[in-house]
């Protein structure tokens, strides 16, 4: 028999949780974790400046400098899988005011995440940048680790409402706790990427660069794992020493 105060703990850290992997999981699959903000083009050499770097950007060799100016200069955003551009529709957009634009996006296929990267971007005899490599992979990795921490807690909940015990909650709180710091890991990894790239490679003039919605979603359910962690790993710790204490009370 459980008591209704562990009852409504488990309810609400179940419900914390679903809302945690859910934010989590669209932010994996998103490209909004960092945006830029171009200048409007005038005249026809910049136009076509800017035509080349979108050709090379959907269709050029991988290259982080290539597709980095290309997000510099065409209102980019990128995320942990995804890269993407708003361009115009019509070919002569440069001579109306409001020309019409859509997203064209390319994914970041599996080798091109354990690419390496270097201290000058696009210039491969510069070195390998060990640092901004690994918060690359790592930004890649902790998610997917994130996610499988989650899983794993859940089917291991699953088995411990068929076989009716407590016993569990504490390990399952455990690995929502280490899903969140995993979460929060990968924002900070990413975050530390993206200024590490800002200062080997300067953002063009009138290029404002912000924190997209992704990023947030991803930050907001590192938290709730964790008050999710709190939650079952009280109502376990509870639970055990109310039983111990009505063990002992019986023997008495």
């Amino acid at each position: 028999m459980v008591d209704n105060r562990y009852a409504t703990a488990l309810v609400i850290a179940c419900v914390l949780s679903i809302i945690a992997t859910v934010y989590l999981s669209v932010a994996v699959g998103t490209q909004h974790w960092y945006q830029y903000i171009s200048p409007p083009v005038y005249g026809e050499a910049n136009a076509t400046e800017l035509h080349v770097l979108q050709e090379e950007f959907m269709h050029g060799e991988f290259d982080e400098k290539t597709y980095s100016d290309s997000l510099f200069r065409l209102n980019g955003t990128v995320g942990l899988w995804w890269r993407c551009l708003q361009v115009p529709i019509e070919p002569h957009w440069y001579k109306e005011p409001d020309p019409k634009m859509v997203i064209d996006c390319v994914s970041f296929t599996l080798t091109q995440q354990f690419t390496p990267k270097y201290k000058e971007p696009g210039n491969h005899n510069s070195g390998e940048d060990m640092i901004r490599t690994y918060l690359w992979r790592c930004q890649f990795l902790l998610p997917l680790v994130s996610l499988g921490l989650v899983v794993l807690a859940g089917i291991i909940g699953f088995c411990a409402c068929l076989c009716h015990s407590l016993a569990p909650t504490l390990g399952i709180g455990v690995l929502h706790l280490l899903a969140g710091l995993c979460t929060l890991a990968t924002v900070c990894c990413f975050l530390a990427g993206m200024d590490l790239l800002h200062r080997v490679s300067m953002l063009p003039d009138r290029v404002d660069a912000s924190l997209g919605w992704s990023l947030y979603l991803a930050l907001i359910s590192s938290p709730l794992h964790m008050m999710a962690a709190a939650l079952l790993v009280w109502a376990a710790r509870s639970h055990s020493q109310n039983y111990y204490r009505m063990t002992a009370y019986r023997v008495a």
